[in-house]
C-alpha cells in the first residue's frame, strides 16, 4: 500500500488553481477511480496513462487505485492533469521514490506512446506555480519557452513520460534537464530578438488620404472607428493595417496578449511571448458568446482575444443586436465579467473597435431602399437600414 501526491492545476478562466493530486494504491480488486469533480477528459486520463506508462517501460501494477483531486469543489477540465496523475500513480505503486515527487508540480497531456504534449494555459500555470513556490515544475518541452517567461522556478521540459521518470529518479539527470531548458530558452530569446514581425504597411495604400488620417488619429488616441463606404472602397484593407501603426507591445502588454491566447488554446508555445498586436475579425454570424466569451468551460471571446489590439467588425448591421449590445460594457470598462452556475470569470477586453458598413444594405450604388422621414434624401445617402427581421432604423 502506498500514497503519493503531486501538484496539478485547474484552469478556471484566466487563472490556474493549484490542485493536489493525491493517489492511493492498495491490494484489492483491480481498478482506478478518480474523485474530486473530474471532467470527461480527466476521467479518460486513466486509459491514456495506462497505455503511456506501458509504452514507457513502467507498466502500472494491477492494484486498487484511488485518485483524489483536492480541493474537491473546483471543476477539473482538460488533459493537463495527465502528467501529474501519472507521476503520482507511479510513486504510489512503488515505481518512483515517494520523496522524489514531494513538492513537485506538473502539467501535460500523456499520449498513448508515452509522449508529453503541451496543453492550453501554460503561462497561467507557471504564474500559479511561482506563487506556490514548488521545488520543481515539470512541463512539456514544447511549452518550456512560454512557461519560462513568468517564473524563476526550476523548470524541467520533458518530451516523454520516461524522461519525466528519469528526472525524478536521478538528481544528476534532473540538473542536466533543467540546464538544457535554460539554454533552449536563451537560444529562442536570441532568435526572436533577431526576427521582426511582418506587419501590413499603411504606406502600401494608394490614395485614401482622409481614411489614413482617421486611422492615425485612432492609433494616437486609442479611439474607436466606424467606416462607411461602398463595397470595394478599401475599408477592410485599411482596417487590417491599423495594427501596423500602433505602438509596439511593451512586456506587460505582451504578457497580457500571450496569457489570453494561451488560455484560449491559440498560442504556439515554442515562440514565447507575443510580438505583435492582435487583429481579430469575426464573421457577422458570430453569436453573443463568441464575441463576449462563455461556454461550458468559460473560454474568452473575440473581444478578449483582441485585447491590446484591434477588433474589426465588418458588415456591422449584419451582426445580431444582442451581440452588439453586449459589447457596450466591455468597451467602456476594458474587461468582461461572465457569471455562470459553475462560477464567475473576468477576461480582459481593452481593445480598439473598428467597424465597417455599407451606406445601404442593398450594397449597390443604385439605392432602392425607401428613405426615412427626417434623415435626408436618397441623393444625400440618408437611407434606412433594413434588417431581415426588424423594422427600418435610421
Amino acid at each position: 500500500m502506498g500514497m503519493a501526491s503531486v501538484w496539478g492545476f485547474a484552469l478556471i478562466g484566466m487563472e490556474a488553481i493549484p490542485v493536489r493530486v493525491e493517489t492511493h494504491a492498495r491490494s484489492g480488486l483491480p481498478g482506478m477511480t478518480v474523485v474530486g469533480l473530474p471532467g470527461t477528459a480527466v476521467r479518460e486520463a486513466r486509459e491514456r496513462i495506462r497505455s503511456g506508462a506501458a509504452s514507457s517501460g513502467v507498466p502500472l501494477p494491477t492494484k486498487r487505485i484511488t485518485i483524489n483531486l483536492s480541493p474537491v469543489d473546483v471543476p477539473k477540465e482538460g488533459s493537463g492533469f495527465d502528467l501529474p496523475v501519472a507521476l503520482a500513480l507511479l510513486a504510489a505503486c512503488g515505481l518512483l521514490p515517494i520523496d522524489s515527487v514531494r513538492g513537485v508540480a506538473a502539467v501535460g497531456e500523456v499520449s498513448l506512446d508515452g509522449l508529453i504534449r503541451p496543453t492550453r494555459g501554460m503561462l497561467a500555470v507557471a504564474e500559479s506555480a511561482e506563487k506556490l513556490r514548488v521545488g520543481l515544475l515539470i512541463v512539456p518541452a514544447a511549452g518550456l519557452v512560454e512557461a519560462a517567461q513568468v517564473t524563476t522556478l526550476p523548470l524541467a521540459g520533458v518530451r516523454s513520460l520516461r524522461e519525466a521518470v528519469v528526472v525524478l529518479s536521478c538528481s544528476t539527470e534532473r540538473e542536466r534537464v533543467v540546464e538544457r531548458g535554460r539554454r533552449w530558452v536563451r537560444l529562442c530569446a536570441a532568435a526572436g530578438a533577431e526576427e521582426s514581425p511582418v506587419l501590413l504597411d499603411l504606406a502600401d495604400v494608394a490614395g485614401q488620404g482622409h481614411a489614413k488620417r482617421a486611422l492615425e488619429v485612432v492609433a494616437a488616441g486609442s479611439h474607436h472607428l466606424l467606416m462607411v463606404g461602398s463595397p470595394g472602397a478599401g475599408k477592410t484593407m485599411l482596417a487590417r493595417r491599423l495594427a501596423g501603426i500602433l505602438p509596439p507591445l511593451a512586456r506587460d502588454e505582451a504578457l497580457d496578449v500571450t496569457r489570453v491566447r494561451s488560455v484560449a488554446g491559440l498560442r504556439q508555445s515554442e515562440v514565447g511571448l507575443a510580438r505583435e498586436r492582435p487583429f481579430r475579425a469575426p464573421h457577422h454570424t458570430a453569436s453573443r458568446a463568441a464575441l463576449i466569451g462563455g461556454g461550458v468551460m468559460l473560454r474568452p471571446g473575440e473581444v478578449s482575444l483582441a485585447h491590446r489590439g484591434v477588433l474589426f467588425l465588418d458588415e456591422l448591421p449584419e451582426f445580431s443586436r444582442d451581440a452588439l449590445e453586449a459589447l457596450r460594457q466591455p468597451l467602456e470598462e476594458g474587461y468582461v465579467s461572465i457569471s455562470r452556475r459553475s462560477g464567475t470569470c473576468r477576461f480582459p477586453a481593452d481593445c480598439t473597435l473598428v467597424a465597417a458598413m455599407n451606406p445601404c444594405l442593398c450594397r449597390s450604388r443604385l439605392h432602392t431602399c425607401a428613405p426615412v422621414s427626417g434623415i435626408g434624401t436618397p441623393q444625400q445617402r440618408g437611407h434606412a437600414f433594413f434588417r431581415r427581421d426588424q423594422s427600418p432604423c435610421g
